[in-house]
């Protein structure tokens, strides 16, 4: 109950009791949603097409993802064509984009997702999540769940300690938004990847300022320096957005 008691005095402090109120009652509708997600058939190497559905529409009210439909969807399908063996995401928030990421990824996949509890970007999530997060995995994959802060060297040596030899196919960044913060992430685990890996920037678009997203600013330094592509709706649509560069 720690992270919970944590978000509970977080909010009152910064919003009051009325929001503090809000959000016990969607915490305690998710507890139900939860429980209904257990019995529900994962879309396991199904098209991208089918795994969105599930995440946005079947257990939206659970799992949706934070993310532009069409962005996800085109990422979904590059990774389903590159079938990657190892995959690590920072950033798990509700978990709808680690649903997606191993439901496309390599069926035999090692999926790894590293999470602040109480992190100021929507990080964290409290323990019961993890036994629905568990069932994302596909029977064969290995899915590993780090509740813990990226920019730790301590949770770098635990990352490496459950990394298959051959480096990380993918590296999902979605962690801390900051400029400081989504660099030190990249150059903490970017050496990690392989040659020809991949990694994925989210919100590269510009944000207003008040959500203290600069993750834009470092992307436009980053792919300069590799291969690199962007899926992005519409480019005056104020958040969202996804970078990808391929690492030489």
């Amino acid at each position: 109950m720690f992270y919970e008691l944590t978000i509970a005095l977080r909010t009152i402090r910064q919003e009051g009791f009325k929001p503090l109120l809000e959000k016990i009652s969607l915490y305690f509708r998710q507890l139900g949603w939860g429980l209904q997600f257990l019995n529900l058939p994962l879309p396991h190497g199904k098209p991208p097409e089918e795994v969105l559905h599930f995440c946005f529409d079947t257990a939206g009210d659970l799992i949706g993802p934070s993310q532009i439909h069409s962005e996800i969807l085109a990422l979904a399908r590059l990774v389903k064509e590159r079938k990657p063996k190892v995959v690590v995401e920072i950033g798990t928030a509700k978990g709808g984009t680690l649903c997606i990421l191993c439901c496309v990824a390599e069926p035999t996949a090692t999926v790894i997702s590293i999470d602040l509890p109480g992190g100021v970007h929507g990080g964290g999530y409290p323990r019961w999540r993890s036994i629905i997060y568990r069932r994302f995995a596909q029977p064969k994959q290995s899915l590993h769940l780090l509740r813990l802060d990226s920019h730790l060297t301590s949770t770098l040596d635990q990352l490496k300690a459950v990394l298959p030899a051959g480096g990380i196919d993918l590296l999902f960044l979605d962690g801390d938004h900051t400029y400081a913060g989504v660099k030190q992430d990249f150059e903490m685990y970017s050496p990690l990847v392989r040659r020809g890996g991949l990694v994925v920037f989210h919100d590269i678009c510009v944000h207003p300022p008040e959500y203290n997203c600069q993750v834009d600013e470092y992307w436009q330094e980053v792919r300069k320096q590799y291969k690199s592509w962007e899926y992005v709706e519409n480019p005056k649509q104020g958040m969202y957005g996804i970078g990808v560069v391929e690492l030489a």
